[in-house]
């Protein structure tokens, strides 16, 4: 008598389920077998396959590459995924032989993994210039210039090149600080006080004024007492000065000190001058009159045992007249501020030094022949 055995619609879904898993393990298990260039060629063979075949793969839990035109962001696609050939299968060998199409996968797997490195110098230098002198472009805008050019490159390559640079990802809506001094140089000055400590003990301010596009500096006045009568009167005396010279100044930039009162803003603001503060506790923000200070310190007042307030005016008149007229400045391509009568021709044969302050000092003047 022969027995039958009667596999009830559970048993099969018991069975079904119990395959699926142990497939899935299997499948975690060659995973993590696999190397980077296995999964790579992978990644690549799925994305030759068609919108069914990305379809099906994202239903068996897939995940696919990006369509963003970045090649690198891709992320390893599942084992259980019926379009893998892993490591070890008998196909694996002949599918991998020279010639074959999934060696050629294997080979645009590879370049994708080294395009970072093929990064040549000339296009991150060309992207960093683009960034830099357009403050207000994106980086898609930065790709369509680049494409103008006939290089393509991808809009997150350009956001990654512009990070590392200090750039970031987004554009400026409006001119930073710096552009706004830089454009309107011409038109720009800054004052500052600072002190001077004289043997006596006796402290002395220093109230000063410097042309942003020239970096030429005048001494404004110096006083024990820095009240709103003196710098009043200081205020007065400059716009004076630069009526007589014929200059067209639009801004002044001075920080939060009380010392300048509302009288001294008044003088400017009738000779139709606005009067630009600094933000609180933000130096750089008057970064051309504080460099002044940094500078005739070191070079002048440090070396130099200050007596009164008569030594003091004659000192800072010496030095002025130097810095001025003698001292190249970085900032304005190595030239001086008032270069006078001079031409550049020849080498002279002969150099004739000239000691101020001194020697402290040293000034180098051609002799004529």
């Amino acid at each position: 008598m022969a027995v039958g055995i009667n596999v009830g619609p559970s048993s099969t879904v018991a069975f079904s389920l119990l395959y699926i898993g142990l497939c899935r393990i299997l499948g975690l298990i060659a995973s993590f077998r696999r190397t980077e260039p296995d999964r790579d060629i992978e990644i690549m063979a799925l994305r030759h396959q068609g919108p069914d075949s990305r379809t099906s793969a994202a239903r068996a839990g897939a995940v696919l590459p990006s369509r963003s035109g970045d090649p690198r962001r891709v992320q390893p696609v599942a084992a259980s995924s019926p379009l893998a050939v892993l490591p070890g299968h008998p196909r694996h060998a002949a599918a991998m032989a020279p010639g074959s199409g999934q060696a050629q996968v294997a080979t645009m797997a590879q370049a994708t993994r080294s395009w970072p490195a093929a990064e040549n110098d000339e296009l991150v230098a060309l992207i960093v210039r683009l960034g830099r002198e357009n403050r207000r472009w994106g980086c898609v805008r930065i790709q369509g210039e680049l494409r103008k050019l006939g290089i393509r490159v991808s809009a997150s390559s350009i956001r990654r090149v512009l990070r590392q640079h200090g750039l970031g990802p987004a554009p400026r809506r409006g001119p930073t600080w710096a552009d706004f001094l830089r454009t309107q140089a011409h038109t720009v000055l800054a004052t500052d006080f600072f002190t001077v400590d004289t043997v006596s003990l006796k402290q002395l301010y220093v109230l000063f004024v410097i042309e942003l596009s020239t970096r030429e500096v005048h001494i404004l006045g110096i006083t024990d007492h820095p009240n709103g009568a003196f710098v009043t009167q200081v205020a007065r005396n400059l716009v004076g000065d630069l009526v007589d010279r014929g200059r067209s100044i639009k801004f002044l930039v001075r920080d939060r000190d009380t010392k300048f009162t509302a009288a001294f803003d008044e003088v400017f603001r009738s000779e139709g001058i606005r009067v630009i503060k600094t933000p609180v506790r933000s130096p750089r923000a008057n970064a051309f009159a504080e460099r002044w200070v940094r500078t005739v310190r070191p070079e002048c007042l440090d070396w130099i045992l200050i007596l009164s307030h008569r030594h003091l005016e004659r000192v800072l008149r010496d030095y002025v007249g130097h810095y001025n007229g003698q001292r190249p400045h970085r900032g304005i391509d190595l030239q001086v501020p008032v270069p006078g009568n001079r031409t550049v021709g020849t080498p002279p044969s002969r150099v004739r030094c000239h000691d101020v302050l001194g020697g402290l000092i040293h000034e180098y003047h051609p002799v004529a022949a």
